[in-house]
């Protein structure tokens, strides 16, 4: 992963027991971009993959879930 991107984070869980450790390293690395007017939006895609981005709709310090069919 890229210190202080403004892409988005896509995370592929393989081994289950890692999903927070994972997704919070993901996060903790969109914190690190300095934009104040932007939560961190996270979308599950299915039980593997995750997406997280920064996000205008997420308040700014807030983290919010999306769970796509």
């Amino acid at each position: 992963m890229h210190s202080h991107t403004t892409e988005p984070v896509e995370v592929f869980v393989t081994p289950p027991g890692r999903l927070d450790e994972m997704l919070d390293q993901a996060e903790a690395l969109l914190r690190q971009v300095p934009q104040r007017c932007a939560g961190i939006l996270v979308t599950r895609h299915d039980f593997f993959r995750y997406t997280l981005a920064l996000s205008e709709t997420v308040p700014f310090g807030e983290t919010r879930e999306q769970i796509l069919s």
